[in-house]
C-alpha cells in the first residue's frame, strides 16, 4: 500500500472512531440549553400578591392642588384656614383679610358660611372688587360678607327639611342682619338676597373646625341702608 493510501486510510478511521465514541466522551463540555426549555424559577412559598399602588401606595398620594400638607383642605382647620388653601377661593380669601373678620370667623363659632368662588365675584362690574378691598371700603366689605354667614353649622339636609317645613321656602338671618330666603330648584339649593339676587349651592356640606361651608356661585349682597 502507498504512503498516501495509508494516509487517507487513517483519517477515515479517525472519523468513524470520533463517530462512533461514547455519548459520554463527547460530551464533556457543558450544553447551553435553550431559554424554552430552562425550569421555570422557582416561586417563594407563600408570597402574598403584590398590592396595587392605588390600595396601598408606598408614600402618600400627592394632593390635586401639589399642595403641601399645611396648605391642604381639612375638616381640622377652621373656615378662614380652608378658605385660604381654596384655589377657587382666593378673591374671598382676600375678601376676608381686607374687611379684618379673619379672627371672627376663626373663632369658635359654629358659623355656616356661603362661599362665593372667585368666578362668583367675577359676576359682579367690573373694578367691583378692587374698590371693595380698598382699606377705605372695610367696613361695607365687612357687611356684605357677614351677609353670606349664618350662626349655628346648618347641613344641606337640615337646609332641605326647613324648605320643605316652609312649604317651599326658608329663611336664614345672616350675621349682617338680614335675611336669605332658601329654597329649591329641582334637588339644587338656592338662596335669595334681600334685593332678590339668586344664587345656587354647587357643594355642600364642607366640614370646618368651626361650622360647614356651602359653595354658592355668586354673592349674597345685603340691602342698602336707606
Amino acid at each position: 500500500m502507498s504512503l498516501q493510501s495509508r494516509y487517507h486510510m487513517a483519517i477515515a478511521v479517525s472519523a468513524i472512531a470520533l463517530v462512533t465514541q461514547p455519548a459520554v466522551a463527547r460530551d464533556k463540555k457543558p450544553k447551553l440549553e435553550p431559554v424554552a426549555q430552562m425550569a421555570p424559577a422557582m416561586p417563594l412559598p407563600d408570597a402574598p400578591p403584590a398590592p396595587e399602588v392605588a390600595a396601598m401606595p408606598a408614600e402618600p398620594a400627592p394632593m390635586a392642588t401639589d399642595l403641601p400638607p399645611s396648605k391642604t383642605q381639612s375638616s381640622s382647620n377652621n373656615i378662614v384656614q380652608n378658605i385660604a388653601n381654596s384655589t377657587d377661593h382666593s378673591t374671598l380669601s382676600a375678601a376676608v383679610k381686607a374687611a379684618g373678620v379673619e379672627t371672627a370667623l376663626s373663632g369658635v363659632g359654629p358659623f355656616t358660611l356661603f362661599a362665593p368662588t372667585n368666578a362668583g365675584f367675577a359676576k359682579l362690574p367690573a373694578g367691583t372688587v378692587d374698590t371693595l378691598l380698598k382699606p377705605e371700603n372695610a367696613g361695607t366689605l365687612s357687611t356684605i360678607l357677614s351677609n353670606h354667614v349664618v350662626a349655628g353649622s346648618v347641613s344641606a339636609s337640615a337646609l332641605v327639611d326647613l324648605i320643605k317645613a316652609g312649604g317651599g321656602k326658608a329663611q336664614l338671618k345672616t350675621l349682617a342682619g338680614q335675611t336669605l330666603t332658601a329654597g329649591l330648584d329641582g334637588t339644587a339649593v338656592i338662596l335669595a338676597d334681600s334685593n332678590g339676587n339668586i344664587v345656587h349651592v354647587t357643594q355642600a356640606d364642607m366640614p370646618q373646625s368651626n361650622g360647614v361651608v356651602h359653595v354658592i356661585d355668586g354673592l349674597l349682597l345685603p340691602k342698602p341702608a336707606k
